[in-house]
């Protein structure tokens, strides 16, 4: 707060501005003629020493100056304009004190000065300013910021969004004109909608097709600052004798669903939407049509090695190199992701959907594979297998037998291991002659193909455990894959020739042990890595991973050069009923198709 001699000094200073333009003005003025004294002001008490100066230099001291002339308007009208209006300034700066200083606070002084200074004059030192000690601040300027921090939430809880403008309201768009926007009508006689319509509308539209998650809405007890839940299991026995390189794999974080969709949606009714058209096929022609991709919304990030479809609900299950297992929601639409699961350092080869649809079955080129609850989460390790761990040292490569019972395990000097699937404890083993190329299941789980490089198949039966019988591929060198299909009728082999054999299983089987194909399948060329059934037994997919666009389904209408197939990986059919149809290829897409 100014002091009594600040105020006094504030009062003073429009006298020594007009002195000051008046020297100004009377040394820069242009109607002296030439050679005349330039005219100065009385210097007062400073006449002596700049005389002194003067005859210390040499020069004479001018002359006493001629009475000074007054302004006319012109520069009275430079004056205001340079210098700004003196009555102005003073009648400012005694408002910006005023306004400053004044408060109703019963805390603070009462102070209002004029523009003489009269009422200042009758002041004390003490009531013109106050101690900031910094322990506490003035009562007015507490309200003041406590009102400006209500009004900027005011603001901005009631401030419209950026994105809003108000000239939407003149913005006229038909309906009609674009075949896009027909689904935006509420009736058919709507057409021509405004902007800020159009922006309802379409927020409308998106909300309809991807609604709120449940687990975003609020609940009874605040979660939110929890960490979603994860859980780090250790499966390795203290007798277990697995390597050291493999004991760095041993720790998996597992990824659990945030929300009770997959849980819902499992014990809910809810199946496969059943296609337009049922019963047998059209021969020559294929009805296909192409729906978004499964993983659109969630995409891989390496190459899709494996495909299953949930036996009841509209699920499908992919896996790859990422290490992670994906659930996604089959709804021809939109076919959001469900739920996902990360099993550290375990790149995923082969997994499959149990036949009771409540657990997943994942193996990887490890010693070990996982088995995960899809109703609690949790996820079961198992590391090894007694009596034949010599003999297993990959698990990358298994079959899940139909009826649910077994599982079989390709290993390696031609040992096939069968484990319960319940339990995962051993059960049997499978001995053939060669390198295991494919394994196949029958619908009941009676039976075991099994395919050998060397061209041969050998038929294991489970309840007898033993051999039944073993055949030959005619023309068959280097047997990659098997499949059956048609309940079991069907029996098609692949061969690195590019050649697929399907035999009819009905038919006896000759005494030389080589039976003759029904329709041998020249297709494609190169090596066949994909071979599936439908579960009706009517399409039979043919594909091969050294070659690109190489798929095949022996219709000549599909697939045609356009197809987005690239190098395919793995395939899977849906229920007969819905005619889904999905196949993995290296870029990581999981194109879906439906077949009426």
């Amino acid at each position: 707060m100014p002091t009594r001699r600040a105020l006094q000094a504030a009062d003073n200073f429009p006298k020594f501005l007009s002195q000051i333009f008046i020297f100004n003005s009377n040394c820069h003025s242009t109607s002296q003629p030439t050679g005349a004294t330039m005219p100065s002001i009385p210097l007062e008490s400073h006449d002596t020493s700049v005389a002194m100066e003067l005859e210390a230099s040499g020069d004479k001291a001018p002359a006493k100056s001629a009475p000074t002339r007054l302004k006319d308007a012109a520069e009275e009208e430079l004056e205001r304009l340079v210098f700004g209006d003196l009555a102005g300034f003073q009648a400012g700066l005694f408002a910006d004190h005023e306004a400053a200083y004044s408060s109703d606070d019963e805390n603070q002084v009462q102070l209002a000065f004029n523009r003489e200074g009269d009422e200042v004059e009758g002041l004390d030192d003490d009531q013109l300013f106050f101690v900031d000690s910094g322990t506490s601040a003035p009562t007015d300027l507490i309200k003041a910021s406590t009102t400006d921090l209500a009004d900027s939430d005011s603001e901005s809880k009631f401030a419209k969004p950026a994105w809003e403008d108000s000239d939407d309201e003149r913005l006229t768009i038909s309906l009609t004109a674009n075949p896009r926007l027909r689904k935006l009508r509420t009736t058919e006689l709507d057409d021509v909608i405004t902007g800020t319509e159009y922006t309802k509308r379409l927020r409308l539209q998106y909300e309809r097709i991807n609604p709120t998650p449940e687990w975003s809405l609020p609940t009874k007890k605040d979660t939110s600052h929890e960490r979603p839940r994860k859980s780090r299991r250790t499966s390795i026995s203290p007798s277990s004798d697995v390597s050291s390189d493999d004991e760095d794999d041993s720790v998996m974080d597992v990824d659990l669903p945030t929300n009770n969709s997959l849980a819902t949606l499992l014990q809910s009714r809810t199946t496969y939407t059943k296609r337009s058209k049922s019963g047998r096929l059209a021969p020559g022609t294929l009805d296909i049509s192409r729906l978004r991709d499964a993983n659109y919304l969630a995409p891989s990030h390496s190459g899709i090695q494996s495909l299953s479809f949930h036996k009841t609900h509209p699920l499908l299950l992919s896996a790859g190199f990422d290490h992670v297992l994906r659930l996604y929601h089959i709804d021809k639409k939109t076919n959001p992701p469900a739920t996902s699961l990360y099993l550290q350092s375990t790149p995923i080869h082969t997994a499959a959907f149990h036949p009771d649809g409540k657990r997943v079955f994942a193996g990887g080129r490890r010693r070990y594979f996982h088995i995960w609850d899809l109703e609690s989460g949790k996820v079961e390790k198992i590391t090894r297998i007694y009596g034949s761990q010599e003999h297993q040292k990959s698990m990358e490569k298994f079959k899940l037998s139909p009826c649910g019972r077994f599982m079989a395990l390709c290993g390696a000097h031609g040992y096939v291991n069968v484990l319960d699937a319940k339990t995962g404890q051993w059960v049997a083993s499978v001995v053939v002659e060669g390198v295991v190329a494919d394994l196949s299941w029958t619908i009941g789980g009676r039976k075991l193909l099994v395919a050998t490089t060397g061209g041969e198949v050998w038929e294991w039966d489970s309840a007898e455990r033993k051999v039944e019988s073993r055949w030959m591929d005619e023309g068959g060198v280097g047997l990659t894959t098997i499949a059956l299909g048609g309940n079991d009728r069907w029996c098609a082999v692949g061969s690195k020739s590019g050649v697929v054999n399907v035999y009819d299983r009905k038919e006896k089987v000759a005494v030389e042990g080589h039976p003759v194909p029904r329709k041998a399948l020249g297709n494609l060329v190169t090596e066949i890595s994909v071979l599936e059934f439908s579960n009706d037994g009517q399409l039979l997919c043919m594909g091969s991973k050294e070659k690109r666009d190489a798929l095949r389904m022996v219709f000549k209408n599909w697939p045609t050069a356009s197809t987005p197939v690239g190098s395919i990986y793995c395939a899977a059919f849906a229920d007969a009923a819905s005619g889904l149809f999905a196949f993995g290829n290296q870029q990581g897409k999981i194109r879906l198709w439906e077949i009426r």
